[in-house]
């Protein structure tokens, strides 16, 4: 049975966009080129700034703060701190300061916050126990009036404008492109890696009609497996709860290494695994990983570089060549956000509007 084509949000009249289903998520996810182009040409110096003078300070440590699908860019700037500076790198258990009250010794600590509503009360309060223990605190958010950018001693603002749908889109890739400049800053890089961004995303998003065709595959799919591994990783995280939030499909992340510990067991020839296959130690790390889900007969979906798609059940090929590894998920994530919104518009569902979420998340 062939699924129907889901409705183009953005080809709409104009007196019908509020009827369409998926209008606001489509519309985000066609505006990530255009951010990225903000951030580079308008934030790039104020972020370079904030991170000469962290810099200055010498941060011994980096601790990562962040929830739900600032948590993943958290961790993409995890991989980023510890590969391309060497630094020392944790992500923090909230509950630690907001439930169990404890306070360590956070002197030349770096705690950077990532929210894109800098509004949820546990992320404000640990910020604020943070440098109340000494810690250098940054906070990169989409609202720098925010109260999280308020408690925060230096501010980086990810430009993404409203964000309405529920399911964060531009405000992630925004987010790790933000992250990257920041520490590109902090080593003395100029972020040139980061240019081609804005164009690579333009001609993915072009390609949605490929994703359709996936969508279409996998519809009736009851589980779906992600995995990656090094840089990939986050993607494959984010890609989970994107799938999770808007289509319900119960989607599992794991590193490639977890995967082979135990999980991969569960995996069939029914339920799609989803590999994202970063070009370059990611993708050659997750090779083996490949291997056995051939072996075991896996209906295994690729994103990543034309070789390894050939190889794939399916898959999605993704550029190479002038995008270096360290800014490839800035990429990873577009093909994926678009499987979530076709997958969950042939479901017959409205991705704008998962069931039981708000988009400020108050935790506390």
């Amino acid at each position: 049975m062939t699924a129907a084509a889901s409705p183009d949000p953005l080809a709409a009249a104009p007196d019908t966009l509020s009827e369409l289903p998926g209008r606001a998520m489509a519309r985000e996810v066609a505006e990530q080129p255009a951010v990225l182009r903000r951030i580079l040409s308008e934030g790039a110096p104020a972020i370079q700034d904030v991170a000469r003078r962290i810099a200055a300070r010498a941060p011994r440590f980096v601790l990562l703060t962040a929830r739900g699908t600032s948590d993943n860019a958290a961790l993409y700037a995890k991989y980023l701190l510890e590969i391309r500076l060497g630094l020392p790198c944790g992500l923090t258990s909230m509950s630690t300061t907001t439930a169990y009250g404890a306070r360590p010794d956070l002197t030349d600590v770096l705690v950077v916050t990532v929210s894109q509503s800098g509004g949820s009360p546990d992320l404000v309060a640990s910020t604020r126990a943070a440098s109340e223990a000494g810690a250098i605190t940054l906070a990169v958010t989409n609202n720098p009036d925010s109260p999280l950018a308020g408690v925060s001693e230096h501010h980086i603002d990810i430009m993404a404008g409203p964000e309405k749908a529920l399911p964060a889109t531009k405000t992630y890739t925004a987010s790790l492109l933000a992250l990257y400049l920041f520490v590109e800053g902090l080593r003395g890089g100029d972020g040139a890696p980061a240019q081609v961004l804005p164009d690579r995303a333009e001609q993915l998003l072009a390609r949605q009609d490929e994703v359709r065709t996936l969508a279409a595959r996998y519809r009736f799919a009851e589980r779906m497996v992600i995995t990656s591994r090094g840089y990939g990783y986050p993607t494959a995280k984010e890609a989970a709860l994107k799938l999770m939030e808007t289509s319900y499909i119960p989607a599992l992340a794991y590193s490639g290494a977890d995967l082979l510990h135990g999980p991969l067991a569960m995996v069939d020839n029914v339920s799609p695994v989803i590999a994202v296959v970063t070009d370059g130690k990611g993708g050659e790390a997750l090779q083996p990983v490949l291997d056995r889900l051939r072996g075991r007969g896996a209906d295994l979906v690729v994103i990543g570089p034309g070789h390894q798609v050939e190889q794939a059940s399916a898959g999605f090929v993704m550029p190479t060549g002038d995008v270096a590894e360290e800014v490839q998920p800035v990429l990873e994530i577009i093909p994926l956000q678009l499987l979530a919104y076709e997958v969950t518009i042939a479901r017959g569902q409205d991705p704008d509007a998962p069931r039981a979420l708000a988009k400020v998340t108050e935790t506390h």
